[in-house]
């Protein structure tokens, strides 16, 4: 053996740490295999000594792959009449079976040892403790599950490759951008990564507490079923005080009087928000840091490679051994849909010929005055349902849609005609909404039979009058347009322009108004507001849209035109709508939190086309996004976003009709980096064919990105990970300590997520912060010294 022959100083800095490995005892009457983890992550007993060959040492299960049958990490005798029989069988997972004469174990235990020691002294998160009979019933400790595996050091004093002037300059700039994140998150009841927080010095007790792992037979996958109305619900007593708008943001006040001062629910001011972005802007365009970043990405990308060359066998083990799991059956939420196209094109033409065969004497709508049943509207047009095809409704996205919004936006009308959108596929029109409820709900049937499938739709709310809030809480309590399958985002469309234009409004405050004076009244007052206010459970936050590739000055100053003397037709730049929206939601998530009600986040498309700064915008203010096809122009913020984990829902088949060929999405790239990525359909109705959108999503990022098993399962649990769903569902999901750090926080027999992924992904964030604030930590102390 040359490599244990050479001298420590002539061995690689480049090393792969064996730490998966079995411990053989081989006696002339059986094969004994041992492992020391459950499929699970849980420690067993190490291996015995074996009197009649002398070998010992740990065992080591690989996040669940252990043994030739089974796999469950426990021992496992062979006779020599078995053996034959077992290794024609088991090529495909050939480290499973002892293959070596006696003394090549010998010198591979011994070169192991001295391996694990290096790696010991080296690792600066291994706490593991030893494993002994006696402590087998120590509390639960997040450091009790540690997944084998091998993994890639690096050693020596600098590992990032760039000068030191240079690193010491980035990780001053990138901890000062952490922290700005971590504040804008705080200000707004929205959550930030525990790991990145602990670096930050910053935890904030999340109110959320950890308990034994239990099995699924003590803790259910599914949660219970609500068996009362879901609109059934307590009503807090009113609070009656005042709410008033300054400059932009409404406040709280304790009571009518002009000289009362606001409840102390603290927000970002205006020029607090403008400085931040410059200096934002500026850090992304500052030369050495990008080298940086760009450095440390194309490094995590490389090192994800080396990690699947070198454990892909043992992930999918580790996944095979996970009995009644894989990827049809684990949770997945689509985290970004609208609910307006969330039917494919076939269903909503079933659904019109349906509605056109038992409604046809319906009135629906009034043209000119006149009211218009189903079937004039149809012969208005010269068609009958034996006319209709999927062709004929012209719905489907393109190439002709490629770099055209508005031709994109003109297939959400069946037919090119309006009136049946707004008959179809909006809430508030003549029906009141009726068939639009219907189709939602044969949508939300079609989650509920796949079971595992979830989704989070968009609604509307424009902004153009006060009682749209009511009228949308109306349309969803009297159709009853509830599952436990779907929850509410509510999208606000930028059109502030088109509204002004049509003299719908005299200023931009009107829009806030509009949308945000209703949530406050019916957090203050629920008793007066009962409809709002139940539909607010089932809302998980807000949502920005509009063609992002329009024209705008992106940057705007500290004295910028405030939103109640914005009068002309322009529309304001996407940050001025976005930190409007956030400062409000920032004051109402204070208010709803002091009453014990559930609070909201923000969850914008951006970064799908237009300038950058779109994304600087998303990451101060925003919990996850949709999209973020431009973070590969912009090294920086990627790599700010990998650091503070924010959650990013993809959709390859959408860029592909509109912005980006699939080819050419960083997606993939995305994945291997450890960005926090989903996968989501955006608009079924323009670009899906199946009945089960989300599944031909990962179906066909699979095929053609060639995703592993183990890649897909991440993926899904990175949805429900970023989702809105309540926790208590989560916990049944993913576990009832999902929310902790690393392994201890997997559980592979909800997830089918790979112990050895999860504790890769983990160290690997880890590894990044620590270079980051290692050096950070340095400069502080010797600037300290020196003062």
């Amino acid at each position: 053996d040359t490599y244990s022959s050479r001298t420590p100083s002539e061995k690689p800095q480049l090393m792969a740490l064996p730490f998966f490995f079995f411990l053989f005892s081989i006696s002339p009457c059986h094969v004994t295999v041992q492992g020391n983890e459950s499929p699970a992550g849980h420690h067993q007993q190490p291996g015995q000594l074996n009197q009649s060959t002398g070998i010992t040492g740990p065992g080591g299960g690989g996040g669940g792959g252990g043994g030739v049958a089974g796999l469950s990490g426990g021992a496992l005798s062979l006779s020599q009449e078995d053996i034959a029989g077992v290794l024609p069988n088991e090529i495909s997972a050939p480290y499973e079976v002892p293959q070596f004469p006696i003394e090549q174990i010998e010198k591979k235990l011994q070169l192991q040892r001295q391996l694990n020691a290096k790696a010991m002294e080296q690792d600066r998160y291994s706490t593991a403790p030893e494993v002994h009979p006696e402590h087998e019933q120590l509390p639960f400790d997040e450091h009790d599950f540690v997944a084998h595996f091998q993994r890639v050091s690096i050693s020596g004093e600098d590992t990032s490759g760039v000068p030191l002037d240079d690193l010491e300059r980035a990780s001053t700039l990138l901890v000062k951008a952490l922290e700005l994140r971590e504040k804008y998150m705080r200000n707004s009841h929205q959550s930030f990564p525990q790991t990145t927080a602990r670096f930050l010095k910053s935890t904030h007790s999340s109110g959320i507490t950890h308990q034994e792992r239990k099995s699924i037979a003590d803790h259910p996958v599914n949660p219970p079923q609500s068996t009362q109305s879901p609109w059934v619900i307590e009503m807090p007593e009113d609070l009656n005080h005042t709410i008033r708008s300054v400059s932009g943001v409404f406040e709280v006040f304790p009571s009518d009087e002009p000289s009362a001062a606001p409840l102390p629910y603290q927000y970002p001011r205006l020029p607090d928000f403008v400085q931040d972005m410059q200096m934002m802007c500026s850090m992304i365009a500052d030369g050495p840091l990008k080298s940086f970043c760009y450095r440390r990405l194309s490094y995590l990308y490389s090192k994800f490679q080396l990690h699947v060359l070198l454990n892909e066998l043992r992930e999918l083990a580790s996944q095979k051994a996970v009995p009644h799991r894989d990827f049809y059956n684990i949770r997945k939420v689509d985290t970004h849909i609208h609910a307006a196209s969330c039917m494919n094109q076939k269903h909503l033409l079933r659904f019109i010929k349906k509605t056109l065969k038992n409604c046809a004497d319906e009135v629906v709508t009034v043209t000119k005055g006149t009211p218009m049943t189903l079937a004039q509207v149809f012969q208005s047009m010269n068609l009958t349902t034996y006319d209709l095809t999927v062709d004929m409704l012209d719905v489907h996205a393109d190439r002709n849609t490629f770099h055209r919004f508005d031709k994109f936006n003109a297939k959400y009308n069946p037919i090119g005609e309006s009136r049946l959108r707004e008959v179809f596929l909006k809430t508030d029109n003549y029906l009141n909404g009726k068939c639009f409820a219907n189709i939602i709900k044969e949508v939300a049937s079609d989650f509920e039979e796949s079971k595992y499938q979830n989704a989070e739709l968009r609604l509307s709310i424009y902004g153009k009058s006060p009682d749209e809030w009511y009228k949308l809480a109306k349309w969803a309590i009297d159709g009853d347009v509830y599952s436990d399958n779907i929850r509410w985002l509510i999208q606000v469309p930028r059109l502030y322009d088109i509204f002004k234009t049509n003299k719908l409004m005299s200023s931009f405050q009107q829009i806030l108004d509009n949308v945000f004076k209703p949530l406050f009244d019916a957090t203050n007052n629920p008793n007066q507001h009962p409809e709002i206010h139940t539909f607010l459970q089932y809302v998980i936050g807000f949502d920005s849209v509009d063609d992002e590739s329009k024209p705008e000055n992106p940057l705007f100053d500290g004295d910028v035109t405030p939103p109640g003397q914005w009068t002309d037709e322009e529309n304001p730049p996407y940050a001025y709508y976005i930190y409007y929206m956030y400062a409000n939601m920032a004051v109402l998530n204070k208010f709803r939190a002091s009453r014990g009600l559930n609070t909201f986040v923000l969850r914008p498309h951006c970064g799908e086309a237009g300038p950058v700064q779109h994304l600087v915008c998303g990451y101060l203010m925003a919990e996850n996004i949709s999209h973020g096809l431009l973070l590969r122009k912009v090294p920086v913020l990627q790599y700010l976003y990998y650091l503070a984990q924010i959650g990013i829902a993809m959709s390859p088949l959408s860029n592909n009709s509109l912005f980006l060929n699939y080819d050419r999405n960083p997606f993939p790239e995305y994945l291997a980096r450890g960005l926090v990525v989903s996968l989501s359909t955006d608009d079924p109705l323009q670009f899906h064919y199946t009945k089960e959108p989300l599944m031909e999503e990962y179906s066909i990022a699979a095929q053609v990105w060639k995703l592993s098993s183990c890649d897909m399962c991440e993926l899904a649990r990175n949805s429900v990970l970023m989702s809105g769903f309540p926790h208590k569902m989560k916990q049944h999901w993913l576990g009832p300590n999902y929310t902790r750090e690393g392994v201890a926080g997997n559980d592979i027999t909800r997830t089918n997520v790979p112990d050895i992924r999860v504790a890769f992904r983990y160290e690997s964030l880890l590894d990044e912060l620590a270079n980051i604030f290692k050096v950070n930590n340095e400069q502080k102390m010797q600037y300290a010294s020196q003062q």
